[in-house]
């Protein structure tokens, strides 16, 4: 990437934010990577972050200064309200998830910017999508508020690219596992929290049921897949709505098994809560074919790796 081509992360502070915003400026440099939240940072945050501007992406005119004020051609848009979040406040989610999209891509469509990345997720499937190997193309009929406006937000990338040439890609991710900053407020954050418990308490209850499978994708792989996407020769990046993603999947009693190998006397309960619900509605394996012949997606991480990172991080953390 050229220095001219400065980059904007739109939710730096969120869970693939934190990382996504550290890679990117190991990558391009910290003058060519800008940060923006709807956080404001007092003035002690501000001297270590780098680049930080306020931003709520519901606000174009404020969108707008930001881009001129740094001259940024490329945006991470990041900001929204997750399912388990989204579902207690679904017209603000709608307005977030969606409007937010729409600033983005219409001052692409302007001619402002070059190159947009924005995240689709397994929410944007349902019930009635074949859980097991789930295709690229293929029935969705998502039943949150969270996967509709991902769906949408699917529809309208493409859409954009079709029609006014805007140069948008993205990603369906799967469930996010990571060490370094909070969980945003999703049916997959149990895979975080049950890490942590574990330490800290040695036992956890899950909010989902012992048997509920899951497609998963640890950190470090979401955020490569992410940046492997947006350095990708336009010319391979033939789907423009969004791509399949896959890491491995397993269920919480899997998980427990595996942090038991580990912390042998680690006990794990289940009260399944109205995230079940949505749990029971997504996939349970990917299909991701067509990332890895368009544009030679490979993951690197499985459960048993993740496990032993995940332990060995959070401990070191917390010494």
């Amino acid at each position: 990437m050229a220095a001219k081509e400065k980059i904007l992360i739109i939710g730096s502070q969120g869970q693939i934010g934190t990382e996504l915003l550290e890679h990117l400026r190991k990558l391009y440099g910290l003058d060519n990577v800008v940060a923006s939240d709807v956080k404001e940072l007092s003035r002690e945050e501000l001297s270590s972050c780098g680049i930080y501007e306020t931003l709520n992406i519901l606000d174009a005119k404020r969108l707008h200064e930001i881009v001129k004020k740094h001259t940024i051609k490329q945006v991470y848009l990041l900001a929204a309200l997750l399912s388990a979040t989204a579902e207690k406040n679904p017209g603000f989610a709608w307005e977030l998830n969606m409007n937010g999209l729409f600033n983005v891509l219409d001052m692409a469509k302007e001619g402002l910017l070059s190159k947009i990345y924005w995240p689709s997720s397994i929410a944007a499937f349902g019930s009635t999508t074949p859980k097991q190997n789930t295709p690229q193309f293929t029935i969705m009929e998502p039943n949150t508020v969270y996967g509709i406006s991902k769906q949408a937000g699917e529809r309208w990338c493409e859409y954009y690219f079709n029609k006014y040439k805007v140069d948008v890609r993205s990603l369906r991710y799967p469930g996010l596992i990571s060490w370094k900053s909070a969980p945003g407020g999703g049916t997959t954050d149990y895979a975080i929290h049950i890490f942590h418990e574990a330490i800290k308490t040695g036992s956890y209850n899950c909010f989902l049921s012992e048997n509920t499978v899951l497609p998963m994708m640890y950190m470090p792989d979401a955020i490569k897949a992410t940046v492997n996407i947006m350095q990708a020769d336009a010319s391979k990046i033939k789907i423009r709505s969004s791509y399949n993603l896959a890491g491995f999947s397993f269920s919480p009693r899997e998980i427990a098994n595996e942090i038991k190998k580990h912390i042998p006397s680690f006990k794990i309960t289940y009260t399944p809560d109205f995230r079940q619900a949505i749990a029971d509605s997504w996939p349970q394996s990917i299909d991701d074919s067509k990332a890895q012949a368009d544009w030679d997606w490979k993951p690197i991480f499985d459960l048993e790796k993740v496990t032993i990172d995940m332990l060995t991080n959070l401990r070191n953390q917390k010494d």
